[in-house]
């Protein structure tokens, strides 16, 4: 069985010893920074990107590198075991696989391209070429895995604490980002939007830098390996309505929420849920609603199997970053903070 491994609040350290990494993903929010975080250690990182990712000229090229720092950019297909074969790793020594892959958007197939077969042919590779060590970025709501594309991030997680190969097994909490997509709501005068009282749920969110920090560092502390990690950032656990009123707080402006019952967003999941029997192609938006309910409801902390409830106490904190030095960034900058396809509002 894995462990699932007690962490404690640390500074950032750069003394571990120099490794030769193979990244994936390196070109995601928390990929980038994971490779600088590496680089800076001094490690060797050898970073596979598509060509589609921003390297198909010269300068955008350029700007790749100056975003990763100074590791090795290799070319090729990351969900393809034999685009990952044709780069002939055999023979190149690498200590350590480092995954930061994720689906883009949960929907069923993209999670089981990606989230599971993506990393199985990964992982597959890894061994043919003798690597001995996988760091996995996963995601901490697996704990309770209602959604397709946490099913597949578990089914991923067996196959590797299977797999013989010592592993890390990363599950941090809410990002600061995803926690930051009301922004340029507020900043337009609107109310931030609540599901519920906005008391529902809560996290523990962790930054970039912290999280690229965590994972490195997995490369070099035993006491990170063959074991389950939750992580959290530094602090206390937030509710929505406690980051809403700290926005408007740092924004200037007097408290004005707006609630989205949580029935309404139980009737739409049901009712797209139900209309997929005779309308197949809604099953990607039912998907997308189940996820919306999910974060509705469900507290990114770790889940207490003995009181049968989320934990603040057992979600482990680490790093220095706090969300308010976040938002505060955010706002003085007059920095856009964009979800894509995960923005829920």
């Amino acid at each position: 069985m894995p462990q699932i491994g007690p962490m404690t609040s640390q500074p950032r350290t750069y003394q571990s010893p120099k490794k030769r990494v193979l990244l994936l993903g390196a070109t995601g929010t928390i990929g980038r920074a994971t490779a600088r975080a590496l680089a800076a250690r001094g490690d060797d990182v050898v970073c596979f990107v598509r060509s589609s990712s921003a390297v198909d000229t010269d300068g955008a090229r350029h700007r790749l590198q100056a975003k990763l720092g100074d590791v090795d950019i290799r070319l090729g297909e990351a969900a393809d075991p034999k685009s990952l074969r044709s780069a002939d790793l055999r023979g190149e020594g690498f200590d350590a696989l480092v995954s930061c892959l994720a689906s883009r958007t949960g929907a069923p197939k993209d999670a089981w391209a990606i989230d599971y077969q993506a990393h199985a042919d990964a992982l597959a590779v890894a061994k043919e070429a003798g690597i001995p060590q996988f760091v996995l970025l996963s995601a901490i709501c697996v704990q309770k895995p209602r959604l397709e594309f946490q099913k597949a991030k578990l089914a991923f997680e067996k196959l590797l604490i299977e797999s013989g190969l010592a592993y890390s097994i990363v599950r941090p909490t809410a990002y600061f980002k995803s926690l930051s997509g009301q922004i340029d709501r507020l900043r337009k005068g609107k109310p931030f939007l609540l599901f519920g009282n906005g008391e529902l749920t809560s996290c523990k969110p962790i930054s970039d830098a912290d999280l690229a920090s965590f994972l490195a560092d997995c490369l070099s502390k035993s006491d990170r390996r063959n074991k389950i990690l939750p992580v959290g950032g530094p602090g206390d656990a937030i509710t929505p309505r406690e980051q809403g009123e700290l926005l408007f707080e740092l924004l200037g402006r007097p408290v004005q929420f707006r609630s989205i019952p949580i029935g309404l967003v139980r009737t739409v999941v049901s009712t797209m849920s139900g209309l997929t029997w005779v309308m197949p192609a809604l099953a990607e938006k039912a998907e997308f609603a189940r996820i919306a309910h999910y974060y509705a409801t469900e507290s990114m902390l770790a889940w207490d199997p003995i009181s049968g409830a989320y934990s603040e106490s057992a979600t482990p904190s680490y790093g220095r970053d706090t969300l308010r030095a976040h938002y505060q960034y955010v706002i003085e900058s007059g920095s856009s903070i964009s979800l894509r396809e995960h923005a829920m509002f």
